[in-house]
């Protein structure tokens, strides 16, 4: 009867030491390990390769409004967060303008910051739009993203009487040469263009 007592307690303890032994994680296969990022995860991660740089650009459209800027130095600098990638655009000594970059839950947006020289908000703020696709598209990859005006800054512009700004299509692109910003509507194109290859000192701060 001990004999049989004592099998059974060394039973029950071998039961109990297997059940408590931590189980191991598997190891991811090489498949998931290997994923690539999405475009617009590689997109945002293509800006932030440039956290903390600047570079010089310059106006490479040709529509007559904006001949005043032509030959205008302009600066942008790259400003990282967690939850959102800030770039400053200077023209000149105006360094009102600052591109607002985040993630939503659709995909990316893009925000167009004014600010007064005091440092306080234009009226004409916090416009811009949304991707409308999450890619891959011919427009919107991992170096070129298309951000169609939303309903909040239809409704800005129209309110402020900038009607013609209804239609608008922001782009940015990125590649290991050039970033470039662009809007399109109607009889309308924009385009700066500023060259990574080769850094510049650090502007003074945005307004």
């Amino acid at each position: 009867m001990t004999k049989i007592l004592a099998k059974t307690l060394i039973l029950l303890s071998a039961s109990l030491i297997f059940a408590c032994s931590p189980k191991e994680t598997p190891a991811p296969s090489p498949e998931s390990a290997s994923m690539p990022a999405g475009p617009q995860d590689e997109f945002m991660a293509n800006l932030r390769s440039h956290c903390g740089k600047a570079y010089a650009g310059k106006l490479v459209s040709d529509d007559a409004a904006d001949q005043d800027m032509k030959n205008l130095p302009m600066v942008m600098q790259v400003n990282c967060a967690t939850d959102a990638i800030r770039i400053p655009f200077s023209v000149g000594d105006n360094r009102s303008r600052t591109w607002v970059f985040t993630k939503t839950e659709a995909g990316l947006r893009l925000k167009h910051q004014h600010n007064h020289e005091d440092g306080s908000e234009d009226v004409v703020s916090q416009y811009g739009g949304d991707t409308a696709k999450p890619g891959p598209t011919n427009t919107n990859n991992g170096n070129r993203q298309e951000f169609p005006v939303d309903a909040f800054s239809i409704a800005l512009f129209l309110q402020e009487g900038l009607d013609v700004s209804v239609t608008n299509i922001w782009a940015v692109e990125i590649t290991p040469v050039i970033y470039a910003y662009e809007l399109k509507r109607k009889n309308r194109h924009f385009r700066v263009e500023f060259d990574l290859t080769q850094q510049v000192p650090t502007p003074p701060k945005p307004w």
